[in-house]
Order: structure tokens, then C-alpha cells, then sequence
């Protein structure tokens, strides 16, 4: 059923906000590299949920050393014939990192049994698993936070369709994207089963209302610096020295050099 969908919020409060909590996810940053933290953002939802602008969103300011994001591909031949976790421990972070995942282990819950990729028993073992999994990963110190990004069937339509028509946008739209309007409702109920087995208090699943992106972006984010217990790490004092006196460098020739021609002229 279509979904109410929420009023647009403010480009100019959007902005300002976006950059406030910016502000307060490089803080984050260096309070987990200070403290030797391990961080995992899981963002899951249906295709055109969000959950890629609000990605770049989170790590658009911070050190890519510190924060990376984890988007698997396919897997391989050899991948398909291990542990189904395998491949994901591998993206884990080590002391001092966050990495945020654009999609997860939650594949098994949401495409692969939807569409079939995977069998009846190995879909029942994945729900049995999963929770045990992200429990020894908590147990560990690790600092897991999951979220939903929740979409109208309307609001998933509409974005299908501008990403249709925008050339720089359309990359991000797949056969199997389009295919899952014809699979609205087993999405659905894969959906709240994943949550029935999976929404545990050591790993609750969060779910972002995300018909508006600048409301579902903030709020996601909000919720997260609320989540964790990060403090402001006061910064390494930092001094300019001063430029040497020139001891007789000279340039070479820039003829020598091939320059790349200035484009920028002609507007």
C-alpha cells in the first residue's frame, strides 16, 4: 500500500543541520581512532531507499584511513563455497576504525531469498546464524548499529523514474532494481521476518522513515552520534614553520612540462 509521504524539509535547515552533525561525525572520527574503537554502520532497505546519499552523507568529511565504506560485490565461485559470514569478516574493522556498510550479510535476508540465489535451508540457517554472529561481534567490542531505510512503493517509483532519466544517475539502476516493483510485497515479508529474527537487544535494527532523503539522512545520523559515547578529542597542536630562505632552485623551463589546457578559459 502506498505510504503518506512526509513533508519536504527545508533545503536551508537541511544544509545547516547536514553540516552541524558533520561537524560532530569528525569528532566521532577521532574518538574512535583515540580510543582504539571499532565501529559498524549497517544501512539496508530497498532499492532507492537512501541509503547511498546518506552514506556519502556520513563520510563525506572524514579520513578515508579512518572511515571506509563496504560495498561487496558478487560473490565468487570460491566465496560462494565458504562460511556465508566469511567474506564480511574480512570487512571488519581493526582498532581505530569505522566502516560503513552500503548493504551486508543482510543480503541473504532481503535478494538472495527473494529472487531465489540462495536455498530454503540456506535462507533458515542465515536467520538461525545471524544473530549469534552479530552477538559474538558485540561481545567482542565491536559497536554495531543497523539501519532500516524505510521507502513507500510510490516514493521507490518516482526515484526509479528520475534515475531513469538522469543520465548521471542512471548507473545506479540495475535489471534487478526494476524487477523488485513486481516483488513488492515478498520484499515485505522478507522484511519483517529478517526482523522477527534478527531485531535482538544486543543488535536492535533501527528503521529510517526515508520518503523525505533530507529528513532521513539527519535523523539517521543524529541518531547514531546519540548511539555511541564519543567525546571531543582536543586536536594535536599544530605550528605553520617558516619557509626557509631560497637557497637558489630555479624552476625548469615549463615548455619542458606538458600541461593539461586550460578548459576552464572558455566559459
Amino acid at each position: 500500500m502506498a505510504g503518506k509521504k512526509a513533508a519536504t524539509l527545508p533545503r536551508k535547515a537541511y544544509e545547516t543541520e547536514l553540516l552541524r552533525l558533520q561537524t560532530e561525525l569528525v569528532k566521532l572520527q577521532e574518538w574512535v581512532r583515540a580510543e582504539g574503537a571499532r565501529l559498524v554502520v549497517i544501512f539496508e532497505g530497498r532499492d532507492a531507499a537512501g541509503k547511498g546519499g546518506t552514506i556519502k552523507r556520513v563520510a563525506e568529511h572524514l579520513n578515508p584511513r579512518v572511515a571506509r565504506i563496504a560495498a561487496l560485490p558478487k560473490p565468487t565461485e570460491r566465496e560462494r563455497t565458504q562460511w556465508y559470514f566469511q567474506r564480511y569478516v574480512e570487512q571488519l574493522p581493526a582498532a581505530g576504525e569505522i566502516v560503513l556498510f552500503d548493504r551486508s550479510w543482510y543480503n541473504r535476508a532481503g535478494v538472495e531469498h527473494v529472487m531465489g540465489f540462495c536455498t530454503k535451508e540456506e535462507y533458515q540457517l542465515f536467520l538461525r546464524q545471524c544473530p549469534i554472529f552479530e552477538r559474538m561481534l558485540v561481545e567482542d567490542g565491536i559497536l554495531l548499529r543497523k539501519y532500516w531505510f524505510s521507502v513507500s512503493d510510490v516514493e521507490q517509483q518516482e526515484r526509479f523514474r528520475r534515475r531513469l532519466e538522469d543520465p548521471l544517475r542512471r548507473w545506479k539502476l540495475s535489471p534487478m532494481d526494476l524487477e523488485s516493483i513486481t516483488h513488492w510485497e515478498a520484499y515485505s515479508r522478507a522484511k519483517d521476518e529478517m526482523l522477527v529474527h534478527t531485531d535482538v537487544s544486543e543488535a536492535p535494527w533501527y528503521v529510517v522513515e526515508s520518503d523525505d532523503k533530507r529528513r532521513a539522512r539527519l535523523n539517521m545520523i543524529a541518531h547514531l552520534l546519540d548511539s555511541l559515547p564519543y567525546r571531543d578529542v582536543p586536536p594535536a597542536v599544530l605550528k605553520l614553520p617558516p619557509r626557509p630562505p631560497s637557497t637558489g632552485y630555479q624552476r625548469p623551463p615549463r615548455d619542458l612540462q606538458t600541461y593539461v589546457p586550460d578548459h576552464a578559459a572558455n566559459l
